[in-house]
């Protein structure tokens, strides 16, 4: 769960400006989230950036074949 963790913040870093302080939060958040989660690191990687990346975003994505 370790190295799904790194990427998640890795990638989530690269796209939002966070202070070590908030950082390290949303570090712990984020491992509180997947604790338990019974699933490979890619897996655990992809519901991490789902989940820092909010809920709301789920509603914003295309549908294939609308504009």
């Amino acid at each position: 769960m370790q190295k799904a963790i790194d990427q998640v913040m890795y990638a989530y870093t690269l796209i939002t400006h966070l202070t070590a302080d908030e950082a390290q939060a949303t570090r712990e958040r984020l491992a509180a989230h997947l604790t338990g989660m019974d699933a490979d690191e890619r897996a655990l990687a992809v519901e991490g950036m789902r989940y820092l990346r909010g809920q709301d975003r789920a509603s914003k994505r295309r549908v294939p074949g609308k504009a």
